[in-house]
Order: structure tokens, then C-alpha cells, then sequence
């Protein structure tokens, strides 16, 4: 069993010294693959663009898009005209779609201003 292992474990160093070469003889010629005459041109080019702060390009979906800075939204002040247009313009069969846009009050203000008036149909119980 012991001397199973010791195999195993020689086996596995040669085949790490094996591919230790490979590996060697591979970034040899690796500055001379894009064009350099030297490693350490090679070497001096590679720090040069990861200093200029070069990424790489997003893989796959959509960019981000620029943080848009938050701002509260206006809330519309409801007079006593805008009751009354809304209620003219409901009893006259227009969509709450349509008031909207001759008001430019939001659709659940339009609703709750159509219920006190009481131009909303009631749910049926269930």
C-alpha cells in the first residue's frame, strides 16, 4: 500500500515537472506572440496598461446605466376646481385615462376623488 502511494506521489512530480517546462517554454514565447523583443518590454507594456486603469469589456447584458440622483416627487395640490372638473368629466362617461390627462392628477387620486363623490360602483361581497 505504502509503496503504491510512493508511485503515485513520483508520478505526480514528474508529470508537475513536466508541465513546469511546458509552461516555461509557453511564456517564453509569449513576448514575441504580440510583437515584443524582450520579456521585460513584454513585462514593462503589461504594467503600462494595467496602471492606465484598462478594463476589460462587460461579458454579456446590458451596460449600467448612470445612478439618476433621487428627487421627491411633486405632489399636486387637489382644489375645489379639480374636484369639480374631475366629477364633470366623470359624470360626462370619460376614463379615468382621459382625466388624467386633462387634469394631470394621478389615477388613484382621480379614483379617490370619484368614490367621495360617490361615482364608484361598490365591490360586490364575496
Amino acid at each position: 500500500m505504502l509503496f503504491k502511494k510512493l508511485k503515485e506521489l513520483k508520478a505526480a512530480r514528474d508529470r508537475l515537472d513536466s508541465l513546469e517546462k511546458t509552461m516555461e517554454a509557453e511564456l517564453a514565447a509569449l513576448p514575441a506572440q504580440f510583437g515584443f523583443d524582450s520579456a521585460q518590454a513584454f513585462a514593462n507594456a503589461v504594467v503600462k496598461a494595467s496602471a492606465s486603469g484598462a478594463r476589460p469589456a462587460r461579458k454579456g447584458g446590458r451596460p449600467k446605466a448612470a445612478a439618476k440622483p433621487k428627487r421627491k416627487r411633486k405632489r399636486s395640490v387637489v382644489t375645489e376646481e379639480l374636484r369639480t372638473q374631475v366629477k364633470q368629466l366623470a359624470e360626462a362617461g370619460q376614463t379615468g385615462a382621459k382625466i388624467k390627462a386633462a387634469t394631470g392628477l394621478s389615477l388613484p387620486t382621480i379614483q379617490n376623488i370619484k368614490k367621495a363623490f360617490g361615482l364608484v360602483k361598490a365591490r360586490a361581497a364575496s
